[in-house]
């Protein structure tokens, strides 16, 4: 119940579109980069602490940890990708996840390129969102460093051509480098939740009892009369818009109303 100018009246709290929580209980991450990079290699690092040299190329999964970062409880779930030699069918991992972490090897200078793809694909993809996606960019194998192909300079030029994040880790040998990175990664999900638009504005309709259109009060001379319920006709109205893909939206109007 509320009051304007002394009058009592009733109001319908209505909450037109309201943005869905976004509290970081859960974050998805998804690795990306081509066959040898490490990908796998780090995820079970990760996981697990252990080292594993040898994984199928053609294994794809998503693995679940529950994580304290900051004081705060997180799930992390950590997407696996199985790509050969580039981005394909990316729509899976682009829509799930919350942090991009494109993997190349540094002692390796076709995956180094082949990493070039995805943050291709995922600058693009994040170009249109009202919500930016962090993305960070990762050498593996530092333990590699006599055999290195790739400057860490080139990493870092790279990284910041994109908006990402750069780091340099091993996952053979340094268990809290790649913790900090997964949590580095947990991190920025945040700061970008934190970032995203407040709940929009709630809308107040006043209830008021439905007047019948044959109850109502003669209209004013000069003026023309609306045509009754019982006899408006249906009309179908199409809006097009030339260079648009989507569907066309209807309206359904009364014939006889004009349209402001």
């Amino acid at each position: 119940m509320s009051s304007m100018f002394g009058k009592a009246r009733t109001c319908n709290v209505v909450n037109v579109c309201a943005v869905p929580d976004r509290g970081l209980q859960e974050c998805n991450i998804a690795i990306l980069g081509i066959t040898g990079s490490g990908k796998s290699a780090l995820t079970v690092k990760f996981l697990t602490k252990r080292f594993i040299s040898e994984y199928d190329p053609n294994l794809e999964d998503t693995y679940t940890s529950e994580e304290i970062v900051d004081q705060q409880s997180v799930v992390v779930k950590v997407m696996d990708t199985a790509d050969q030699d580039g981005p394909v069918n990316c729509e899976r991992y682009l829509t799930w996840a919350h942090v991009f972490m494109v993997v190349y090897s540094i002692d390796n200078r076709s995956s180094f390129e082949g990493c070039q793809q995805y943050l291709d694909v995922v600058t693009l993809h994040t170009k249109g969102l009202q919500l930016e996606v962090p993305i960070i960019l990762l050498g593996n194998k530092l333990d590699m460093e006599r055999y290195r192909q790739v400057s860490k300079a080139d990493g870092a030029s790279l990284a910041s051509r994109h908006g990402a994040v750069f780091h340099e880790v091993s996952a053979c040998q340094d268990f809290d480098a790649v913790q900090r990175v997964f949590h580095e990664a947990v991190r920025a999900a945040r700061r970008e939740a934190e970032r995203s638009p407040p709940v929009r504005p709630l809308y107040i309709s006043e209830e008021r009892p439905v007047v019948s259109l044959a109850s109502a009060p003669a209209l004013a001379s000069g003026c023309k009369e609306l045509p009754s319920v019982a006899t408006a006709k249906l009309v179908t109205v199409k809006s097009s818009r030339a260079q648009s893909k989507r569907r066309a939206p209807t309206l359904t109007l009364l014939k006889g109303f004009k349209i402001f």
